[in-house]
C-alpha cells in the first residue's frame, strides 16, 4: 500500500478511501497535499478490483479549507499556468472509477472544486460550501468557474462566486451542488446505501455511462447522441449484458465479471 505524509489511503473490498489528512489546517491544499493527491488517486486507478474511490477529510470538521493562503500569497503569473490542481480535478472527473466525495465540515475553494470534480457529493448539516476567492483577488482556478456553472446553473454559480457566500449542505442539495444531504448521524448509513447500488450494476456499463456524460456534455446533440450509440453498441456485445438480461428474465441477481 503506498504511504503519504497528508494522505491517508486505504481499500476495503472494492472500494478505495483517499482521506485527506492534515486536520490542524482544515485539510488546506498546499501543492504537496495536491501531489499526494494525484498519487493516491492514480495508484487506485491501477487497482483492477477498485470500483469505487471515496474522498474524505480528516479531523471532523472540514472536507478541505481550500488551498494555504501562505503559498498563494507567492504565486506567480507562470505559477497559474503551471501547478497542477485543475489538471489533478480533471484526472478525478474523467475517471473510468465512480467517485464520491463526502463533505462533513467545510469545502472551500479548491476543497469545494475537489468536490465538484466527483461524479456524487454528499453532504451533513456540518457541510459549509463556498468559493470566496474573490475576497483574494483570484478567481476560483481548478475548475470552479466551469463545473460549478455546468452543475447549478450560470445564474446560482455567479451569485455563490460573486458573493462568495458560504452554503450550507441543505440548501447545496437543494440547489444541485450537494448530490445527497443526511444527518451526520446517517452518514455511514447513506454511503453504504450509495456504495451498494452501483457495485451491483455492470462495471463496463458503469464505465462507459460516465464517459458518454462526460464527453457527450459539451458537444452537440447530435455528436453527444453518436458517442451513446456507439457506447450502447459496445455493451450490446459484452457477457454483462447476456449475464443482465438474463438475469432479469429469470428472477435473480446479476452477476456481472466486467467482460
Amino acid at each position: 500500500m503506498l504511504t503519504l505524509d497528508y494522505i491517508h489511503l486505504s481499500i476495503v473490498e472494492q472500494i478505495g478511501y483517499i482521506t485527506l489528512n492534515r486536520p490542524e489546517v482544515l485539510n488546506a491544499l498546499d501543492e504537496k497535499m495536491v501531489n499526494e493527491l494525484q498519487e493516491a488517486f492514480t495508484y487506485l486507478e491501477k487497482q483492477p478490483t477498485i470500483r469505487l474511490i471515496i474522498v474524505q477529510g480528516a479531523g471532523g470538521k472540514a472536507f478541505a479549507a481550500g488551498a494555504d493562503i501562505k503559498a498563494l500569497e507567492k504565486r506567480t503569473p507562470l505559477d497559474g499556468l503551471t501547478l497542477g490542481m485543475q489538471h489533478v480535478y480533471t484526472q478525478i472527473e474523467q475517471s473510468a472509477k465512480v467517485t464520491i466525495a463526502v463533505i462533513n465540515g467545510f469545502a472551500l475553494g479548491g476543497g469545494c472544486e475537489l468536490a465538484l470534480a466527483c461524479d456524487i457529493r454528499i453532504a451533513t448539516e456540518k457541510a459549509k460550501f463556498g468559493l470566496p476567492e474573490l475576497n483574494l483577488g483570484v478567481l476560483p482556478g481548478a475548475g470552479g468557474t466551469q463545473r460549478l456553472t455546468r452543475i447549478i446553473g450560470k445564474g446560482r454559480a455567479l451569485d455563490l462566486i460573486l458573493t462568495g457566500r458560504i452554503v450550507s449542505g441543505e440548501e447545496a442539495q437543494q440547489m444541485g451542488l450537494a448530490t445527497y444531504y443526511c444527518t451526520e448521524t446517517k452518514l455511514e448509513q447513506k454511503m453504504h446505501e450509495i456504495t451498494e447500488a452501483i457495485l451491483k450494476k455492470s462495471p463496463i456499463a458503469v464505465q462507459l455511462t460516465k464517459q458518454a456524460v462526460h464527453h457527450g456534455f459539451d458537444v452537440d446533440m447530435q455528436t453527444a447522441q453518436w458517442i451513446e450509440k456507439l457506447s450502447i453498441s459496445l455493451l450490446f456485445g459484452t457477457e454483462d449484458k447476456a449475464e443482465g438480461t438474463r438475469a432479469f428474465i429469470e428472477k435473480r441477481p446479476a452477476n456481472f465479471t466486467n467482460q
